[in-house]
């Protein structure tokens, strides 16, 4: 696992934007992001599109629940890395004492939550998290998209 952010290369342009920390907020954050693949070339329903809102849906969720800190938004940055077939995801919010374990946690079949990082394990090649400065951390991962 990465343990810091890198620049991604492509011609195209990366989303950047800022939502409310709030479970609208989240739902925005992924709308947004698959509409950016679309512009991208890559439709809502293919597999590629599908992971990103996966882990778009996931990171900003966690942000939302785990690292809110009241007055504070989260951002999103989605990137294209054409050259190494990536889309680079990053979802920063303002706490910075609530980090991801260094691992995706095992999950209880029973239990009701605990499976997203499991998720986003499985959809990237990797993924960790750095603190953000000068408040909070930028948590990312890395999906394959192929080209």
């Amino acid at each position: 696992m990465l343990t810091e952010t890198t620049d991604v290369q492509s011609e195209l342009p990366p989303l950047v934007a800022q939502f409310a920390s709030s479970p609208q907020g989240a739902r925005l954050a992924r709308q947004l992001a698959v509409r950016h693949l679309e512009e991208w070339g890559y439709p809502p329903a293919s597999d590629a599109s599908c992971a990103v809102a996966l882990v778009v849906a996931e990171l900003a969720a966690n942000a939302v629940l785990h690292g809110r800190v009241p007055g504070h938004d989260f951002r999103l940055r989605v990137a294209l890395d054409t050259a190494a077939g990536l889309v680079r995801v990053e979802v920063a919010d303002a706490a910075s004492v609530k980090r991801p374990p260094a691992i995706a946690p095992s999950s209880v079949p029973e239990g009701e939550s605990g499976r997203g990082l499991l998720l986003v394990d499985t959809l990237a090649v990797r993924w960790g998290s750095v603190p953000r400065h000068p408040l909070g951390k930028t948590v990312w991962a890395d999906i394959p998209v192929g080209m």
